[in-house]
């Protein structure tokens, strides 16, 4: 004969299940969150996007309405890659409004002169820019050929030159946490630094940061892709 489950078992079945429910409800509310999140304008004014081919077509009017008042767009990488749809995202984010700049992703396997050859194709030389940026994000560790730390710095540095000598202003360097626990470039070279880390202030650079993404998967109706939502230091 089947026992029979007693009332105060009964009930802690059901306040348990009310728990997962409610600890699904709010998972799934901060994921929401997190993927709509941007910081407060009060806090940060000048917010704005970094766009890549893979954001796919992109609604630069639409990202103004949002809050952008500047857009960085993925224009090279390495010595031979370029994103295809740099010279459309650069026109549309003009007719928005939006102030301009360019961004060279650094391979550390390859020399300076064929990386800054190819950012110099697809950018062009305006005073109009915004600072260009240089992305660090992959490391010589996959390297074909071992390429030493000594010798990336130096590789760096020269493609940092030319291509301030090709735009007239500064470079700023987005580095990543991977990047930075490589090289610890923050502390070797003196150029203002973009940092990386979704909701919260990162804090893996020695020095302060100029520009913070935010959001590195920002959901909204500019893009069918998620987009990397900037914040610059006030």
């Amino acid at each position: 004969m089947a026992r029979r489950k007693s009332p105060a078992r009964k009930w802690a079945w059901r306040i348990f299940g009310m728990l997962v429910l409610a600890a699904l409800a709010v998972g799934a509310w901060f994921w929401w969150e997190n993927q709509h999140w941007t910081p407060h304008e009060a806090a940060y004014p000048d917010q704005g996007v970094l766009i890549a081919q893979d954001n796919g077509l992109v609604n630069f009017r639409t990202l103004a309405a949002l809050g952008a008042n500047f857009a960085y767009l993925e224009s090279s990488i390495g010595n031979d890659g370029q994103d295809s749809r740099f010279a459309g995202n650069f026109a549309n984010a003009r007719e928005a409004g939006l102030e301009v700049g360019a961004v060279h992703l650094f391979d550390p396997c390859v020399l300076a002169d064929g990386q800054s050859a190819n950012f110099v194709t697809m950018v062009p030389r305006e005073d109009g820019l915004m600072p260009p940026v240089i992305a660090l994000d992959r490391t010589a560790e996959n390297c074909e050929k071992r390429v030493s730390d000594a010798a990336v710095e130096s590789e760096l540095m020269t493609l940092i030159n030319q291509i301030e000598n090709h735009t007239g202003k500064p470079a700023i360097l987005k580095v990543t946490p991977q990047f930075e626990e490589a090289y610890a470039i923050s502390a070797r070279l003196e150029r203002n630094l973009w940092a990386n880390r979704t909701r919260f202030a990162p804090t893996y650079t020695t020095r302060p940061w100029l520009l913070w993404s935010a959001n590195e998967q920002l959901r909204s109706e500019a893009a069918d892709e998620p987009i990397e939502w900037v914040v610059v230091q006030p």
